[in-house]
């Protein structure tokens, strides 16, 4: 065994496999940059929007209009109204 020849292939694996990784650092590097601009661009992109678009603020109003109030709520207890 110690004087076989070694197959051709052997000789070139190793640098295939560490150039296959090398190659996938270097996407995720790229994509961890990628994700990195598109969550900045999303946040600046709300903040801009939401501060741009301000929309009046209108009262809610009652889930249940036909339902009176419970008389155990804490408003009626308390007799806020």
């Amino acid at each position: 065994m110690n004087e076989a020849k070694v197959p051709g292939a052997l000789d070139t694996l190793d640098d295939r496999i560490l150039a296959a990784l090398s190659s996938r650092q270097r996407e995720a590097s790229a994509m961890q940059r990628m994700l990195a601009l598109a969550a900045f661009v999303s946040l600046g992109g709300g903040f801009v929007v939401g501060s741009a678009a301000v929309p009046p603020a209108v009262a809610a109003s009652p889930i249940t209009p036909l339902i009176p109030p419970s008389p155990l709520a804490p408003a009626t207890i308390v007799g806020a109204r």
